[in-house]
């Protein structure tokens, strides 16, 4: 059973299991603090949708919607898989976006929210928009330690395979595969997954599974944050709105400026025109 069709509580991260811990919980929370600075729209500013969305927070919450959209690709993965979300890693912030266990190994999911943006991937490095990323370096590094606390907290050899998820970029080019990490589209992560060859049993995969859903197997001892989904999901909404109430206006206005030019012309012509021809 995947996390994705459990109910989810909104406990401290260390008083439950983290199979239960939902997508995006570190930067949603992140999203939040930085969000409550910012004071609410006014009527004015809503009639002409304006952003509810701070500036610092807005990173943190596109951030948030790569992860979520590539939770919600995982949620189709089976049962045979287990998929953990936002896991905290030792005592700071470090938290790893997605946690894949299953028939065919484990991997961790280092997703990148590239929006709009085109995408270049070569053996050694990722850019986006011309501009180099440390995107291959820190999911290689994710994977090297999950496999050694998972190995150290399942009392079994556990490799693990880097992936970088790229969400929503307009193009993106592979001139050369990373021979270290796998990079893949959203679209593309769960047909991956299914196709790899079975490396773990069914008792390996539970065994695994079982340990990493424990926060102690992350060296995540202190009490975690309280995640405020509810409030991200009423922000996510009031950020939909506006930018649909801006389409209109936009529409509004590219309808009315050939309007105006018309009235223009015939104010200066029309009445000659209508003189001609009586």
């Amino acid at each position: 059973m995947t996390p994705s069709s459990q109910p989810f509580p909104t406990e401290p991260i260390d008083s439950v299991s983290l199979a239960h811990r939902r997508p995006a919980a570190s930067v949603i929370a992140e999203c939040l603090r930085v969000q409550a600075s910012v004071p609410p729209n006014t009527a004015v500013q809503r009639f002409f949708g304006v952003s509810p969305l701070g500036r610092e927070a807005e990173p943190w919450y596109v951030g948030a919607l790569g992860e979520l959209e590539v939770a919600r690709r995982l949620s189709a993965l089976g049962p045979e898989w287990v998929v953990l979300h936002s896991v905290p890693v030792g005592s700071g912030s470090s938290d790893l976006d997605h946690v894949v266990i299953g028939p065919a190994g484990v991997f961790t999911i280092n997703t990148k929210h590239h929006r709009g943006q085109h995408v270049w991937v070569g053996a050694k490095r990722i850019l986006v928009s011309g501009q180099r990323t440390n995107h291959l370096r820190n999911a290689a590094h994710e994977a090297r330690r999950t496999s050694k606390l998972l190995t150290s907290a399942a009392h079994m050899p556990v490799e693990v395979t880097p992936i970088v998820a790229i969400v929503g970029a307009k193009r993106m080019t592979v001139r050369e595969r990373p021979s270290e990490v796998v990079v893949l589209r959203e679209a593309e992560l769960v047909r991956w997954l299914r196709r790899r060859a079975i490396v773990l049993s069914a008792e390996q995969v539970g065994r695994v599974a079982a340990v990493a859903a424990e926060p102690g197997a992350w060296g995540r001892m202190a009490p975690g944050e309280v995640v405020g989904h509810d409030a991200f999901e009423r922000l996510r909404a009031n950020v939909g709105r506006a930018g649909r109430r801006r389409v209109l206006w936009r529409l509004a206005v590219v309808m009315t400026i050939p309007l105006a030019v018309f009235g223009v012309w015939w104010a200066a012509f029309g009445s000659h025109l209508a003189a001609a021809n009586p």
